[in-house]
């Protein structure tokens, strides 16, 4: 989603990080990330009768914590500065603590497909956060852009206040998710630029974990009360869509922009939406696949970029 910026020179490779692979690698490394994403929302939605919001939070990143620190363990990775430990306290708790308990919050309350169109508004954020913060362009398309896209939440918003089985808060608690998220990822940027994707993931966890840690009384009811499956289904969670995703989405933002990464979120809401029907027998109201697609048309033109500057190339 940069706006009129050319494509900055690669960094440096991070200290503990493994030197520059194929090309290829950082889209793989999206493509994981896209998919593991998308089944959590279909798995967040199956659990809201098993585990409450915080509960389920903490469950999934005790899990990926504990994973990432599996890696981690033995390896010799630098000590972050005093600035760095900022950033990720700061992604740590917005990320992975309230991001993930508002949209579970919000998974309660609306369909699979719904929060994670809803979500779709971050890449705007996100340009808008770089323009800001990471010196990225400003432009009028980013402006329009912007203006689309919060009308197609609109009328997502709208057509779930129609829906007898859908509660509007659930949308505010999904766009919670989404600026956290945009902020985020705007901090991040520079940060895995310095430290590795691995280790950046496995301290921010950490800290998510330990910011959920007041719903460690919940969580252990729910585990005595839910199914084996359910409790598995959060297993699931903390290894494949935090601790791989969240490492792999860190890898790939150390080769490419933060708005150019927002940018491949697109392909979420049609993997979630036919994975709730299928494995949840859910769809969006009908309404709200309008509203997204005009979100989406909100994201792509915010992301055009003047003809007088070279584009930057889409990944392969």
């Amino acid at each position: 989603m940069t706006t009129g910026t050319t494509t900055p020179s690669a960094p440096a490779p991070a200290p503990g990080s493994a030197a520059p692979g194929p090309a290829w690698l950082p889209v793989a490394a999206v493509g994981v990330t896209l998919v593991l994403w998308a089944s959590a929302f279909v798995a967040i939605r199956h659990l809201a009768d098993d585990f409450g919001p915080g509960s389920l939070s903490l469950g999934r990143l005790l899990v990926g914590a504990v994973v990432l620190g599996a890696f981690v363990v033995g390896r010799r990775l630098p000590r972050p500065t005093g600035r760095q430990w900022v950033s990720l306290v700061t992604i740590g708790v917005l990320w992975y603590g309230v991001y993930n308990v508002a949209l579970n919050a919000g998974e309660h309350r609306v369909d699979a497909g719904t929060a994670v169109m809803l979500i779709q508004v971050s890449p705007v954020l996100i340009a808008l956060l770089a323009a800001v913060f990471l010196s990225e362009r400003f432009t009028v398309h980013l402006a329009l852009g912007l203006a689309l896209a919060f009308g197609g939440v609109a009328v997502i918003a709208f057509s779930t206040s129609e829906a007898e089985d859908r509660d509007p808060l659930g949308v505010v608690l999904c766009l919670v998710a989404a600026l956290v998220y945009s902020i985020s990822l705007v901090l991040q940027k520079p940060l895995v630029a310095r430290l590795s994707a691995l280790h950046v993931t496995w301290l921010a966890c950490t800290i998510g974990a330990v910011v959920c840690l007041p719903w460690a009384g919940e969580l252990v009811a729910d585990v005595r009360d839910a199914p084996t499956s359910s409790v598995l289904w959060v297993v699931y969670l903390g290894v494949f869509p935090t601790a791989i995703a969240f490492t792999t989405y860190a890898f790939a933002l150390q080769h490419m922009s933060a708005s150019s990464l927002g940018i491949t979120t697109y392909l979420v809401p049609p993997i979630t939406i036919v994975l709730s029907v299928l494995l949840l027998s859910e769809a969006p109201p009908a309404m709200a696949y309008v509203g997204g697609v005009l979100a989406l048309v909100g994201v792509a033109v915010a992301r055009r970029k003047p003809r007088t500057v070279a584009q930057e190339p889409a990944p392969a």
